[in-house]
């Protein structure tokens, strides 16, 4: 049975809550239920932008599929899903009137699970389209977050859990993920930055502040002696702090050559989109 309209709508309306109810779960019995109920078995990975992770050379986006950057991992997905469903609205950017950025570009959805999301909220799309609305996405300055996550099972009604795979595109005002620095952290720490990256400050850093003004998911990165520092054990790698500093001072560095393909497999290990033969058409 697919999840009924008025969800939607009280997700809406509760959405303002989120923050007070993530602080909730600090308590040890109420925090032990809502991860076991919401996010049983979820990993979750920012995939930092292509143009800002740091490589041999800069990447021309019209030939980013040659050159091992983030979003390989989500067209590896993309095109290996036996079904993808593409939704009208962001539900976060929905729920708190985002004036910065379209709150028509909202998540996808791959894998068997997706066939049970209600027709209201979206439609399927073939494996084209959705390789060009995720480069849209990113063109729009948004920032991908793909894994398993089951409160969109539960929400959606989209089961099993481990047949759909959530693919958002997140923005840094209204991110359900903001509650990272209040929220029980044995449910934080299911949301990760790709295997094999980190994010660093270099010499060129003057203390500006920049980065430190409603950039940061996690809240990992503050001022100390008048110079940016990073919180590398709460960083995510999502890159924004990077895309925002006017002095090119902080950097998203690969450590290990194969961190593309480590990404698939932990969240191939997570998460099976695959299907029936034949694409969506």
């Amino acid at each position: 049975m697919v999840s009924p309209y008025w969800v939607k709508t009280l997700i809406n309306k509760t959405f303002s809550w989120r923050f007070f109810l993530s602080k909730l779960t600090r308590q040890p019995l109420l925090g032990k239920m809502t991860d076991k109920l919401l996010f049983d078995g979820d990993d979750m990975i920012y995939l930092p932008g292509n143009r800002i992770i740091s490589i041999d050379e800069p990447v021309d986006p019209a030939h980013a599929e040659s050159t091992a950057v983030p979003s390989m991992v989500l067209a590896h997905f993309i095109r290996e899903a036996g079904f993808i469903w593409k939704m009208d609205f962001c539900i976060c950017r929905d729920s708190a009137g985002c004036k910065d950025y379209p709150a028509s570009f909202g998540c996808l959805f791959l894998g068997e699970a997706a066939r049970g999301i209600n027709s209201r909220f979206g439609r399927p799309v073939g494996t084209g389209e959705a390789l060009e609305y995720v480069a849209r996405c990113r063109d729009a300055g948004l920032v991908h977050l793909i894994g398993r996550g089951k409160f969109d099972s539960v929400w959606l009604n989209a089961y099993p859990a481990h047949r759909l795979l959530t693919v958002c595109h997140c923005c840094p005002c209204c991110c359900l993920w903001k509650v990272l620095p209040v929220i029980d952290k044995r449910i934080g720490r299911k949301v990760h930055r790709m295997p094999g990256i980190r994010t660093f400050v270099t010499d060129l850093c003057t203390g500006c502040g920049s980065c430190t003004r409603d950039v940061c998911f996690a809240d990992a990165i503050d001022l100390h002696a008048a110079r940016a520092f990073i919180d590398t054990d709460n960083c995510r790698g999502c890159g924004r702090c990077v895309g925002v500093c006017p002095h090119q001072a902080i950097r998203v560095e690969i450590e290990r050559p194969d961190y593309i393909e480590a990404t698939i497999k932990r969240i191939s290990s997570a998460v099976d989109v695959s299907g029936p033969a034949g694409k969506t058409p």
